[in-house]
């Protein structure tokens, strides 16, 4: 019978890993730099992580794995995904072959979601909304502590919806990737405010510069840290409208702003259709480990589909 729980955390940058014992204690963990651009080297990377982990916890386990994607319904291949070498591909049966064992896969910030459910800060609660503001922005849902992945494994695809109620100096919005204008995440990711910062006053600095800045009293800084919590506050009122969860956790770089939690309520109450608004907000428990533990608590649901 496998011990341990197996989660891989399959970033742009790193690979991480953890081995949890069934009652979420931390066994082993480890990271490693993803071999960008290289399928084939991808699943050997995560093969011998996996081994790694095994190793160092002294046991086996199931295996888990949060990919910056989703998997098409019916064919397994990874679709989304920012590390496009990704797509496309089979990614689960590939892994299945090369770890001898079954897998389960799930979009990076559903897993997000599931690990601050199952024993993080959403822990207790019965639908659990995750949001992810880093260089990129996305969601994931979780429901009775297990990845709520949708008809199309679409589910918390947030950062690709259009900023609410936009001012007519907010349309059409900046560019996207995906081939869009004034999608959230071009609004809420950190270059997203970085160049919001750099189109008010002409200053190219970082994200973390202009929290500095405005720490320090720095008007202009003040003015776009502003900007980028009323549309935080907005981009938030609207889930809240459509799903109403019980508690929401932050993860990425930018949630580690202290700032951010006192002042964004009163950003979110006046979009949200209710007399008030009191739905918990709160920065991940488990910060950058979350990604790899939600993908271990992926074996949690035995309904889960396995590759």
């Amino acid at each position: 019978m496998n011990s341990l729980r197996l989660g891989i955390d399959l970033g742009g940058t790193k690979i991480a890993g953890i081995a949890l014992d069934a009652a979420g204690r931390v066994r082993a963990g480890r990271r490693i730099a993803t071999p960008r651009g290289d399928y084939d080297a991808s699943l050997a990377a995560i093969a011998g992580l996996v081994a790694a982990l095994e190793a160092e916890a002294g046991g086996t386990g199931t295996v888990g794995v949060g990919i910056p994607g989703a998997l098409v319904p019916g064919t397994g291949r990874v679709k989304n995904a920012n590390s496009t070498w990704l797509n496309g591909r089979t990614l689960g049966d590939d892994l299945a072959r090369v770890l001898a064992r079954p897998v389960r896969l799930e979009n990076d910030a559903n897993c997000l979601a599931v690990s601050e459910a199952v024993d993080g800060a959403g822990e207790g609660a019965a639908l659990v909304w995750a949001v992810i503001l880093g260089t990129g922005v996305g969601s994931g849902i979780a429901l009775a502590g297990r990845a709520l992945s949708g008809r199309q494994r679409i589910a918390g695809e947030w950062g690709h919806n259009p900023l609410p109620r936009p001012r007519d100096d907010e349309r059409p919005g900046p560019a996207c990737y995906c081939g869009r204008h004034g999608c959230l995440e071009t609004w809420l990711s950190g270059p997203g405010l970085a160049a919001d910062h750099a189109r008010r006053s002409g200053a190219a600095i970082t994200g973390e510069a202009i929290v500095a800045a405005m720490r320090a009293g720095d008007a202009a800084a003040r003015a776009t840290f502003g900007a980028w919590l009323d549309r935080l506050g907005r981009g938030i009122a609207g889930v809240v409208n459509l799903i109403d969860p019980d508690v929401i956790v932050l993860g990425g770089g930018l949630s580690t702003i202290p700032e951010v939690y006192a002042a964004l309520p009163e950003r979110v109450a006046p979009h949200v259709f209710s007399d008030h608004f009191d739905t918990p907000i709160r920065p991940s428990r488990h910060g950058d480990a979350s990604g790899a533990r939600g993908a271990a608590w992926l074996w949690n649901d035995p309904a889960a589909p396995a590759a």
